[in-house]
């Protein structure tokens, strides 16, 4: 029972509540439809506008406004993935430095950086929550094995 209880202690505490995750381009061609709902008067411009939008490619992603100062982000350069912090873009290059290394300088060329799969550190609800039953669980069971 004790070996359990320590395995779980430790495996809780390795856990993060925090994942990388790729922030989704805003559709422009739902943007609209939800604008012909707001302004049903206009919907008769938005209806030709919609298929115009749709045959439009998306806008292209400014790189270095994803990837601004201080930012903790996991990148994807040459097929090889980096947790790294921005430290600051020297012209066309990023300058950043490893989140486990920060001794770890690294560059990369803006044309290096696979713009679709920046991922942004954020914080993850429904991982807090599955944490917070498991311990709650925890101490009940361990409540329970005190009672008996």
């Amino acid at each position: 029972m004790q070996k359990y209880l320590y395995l779980i202690i430790t495996l809780l505490s390795l856990t993060s509540c925090y994942t990388y995750q790729v922030k989704k381009q805003p559709d422009p061609a739902t943007e609209n439809k939800k604008e012909s709902r707001k302004a049903p008067e206009l919907a008769n411009n938005t209806s030709t506008q919609l298929p115009n939008a749709a045959a439009q490619p998306p806008a292209p992603i400014n790189i270095q406004e994803k990837l601004a100062p201080n930012k903790n982000v996991k990148i994807d350069v040459d097929g090889k993935s980096y947790k790294i912090i921005v430290d600051r873009w020297e012209s066309d290059s990023l300058v950043a430095h490893a989140v486990y290394n920060p001794k770890k300088v690294l560059k990369f060329h803006k044309n290096q950086i696979n713009s679709e799969k920046i991922a942004e550190k954020r914080f993850s609800q429904p991982i807090a929550d599955i944490i917070t039953v498991t311990v709650y669980a925890g101490i009940g069971v361990l409540i329970w094995a005190l009672v008996h």
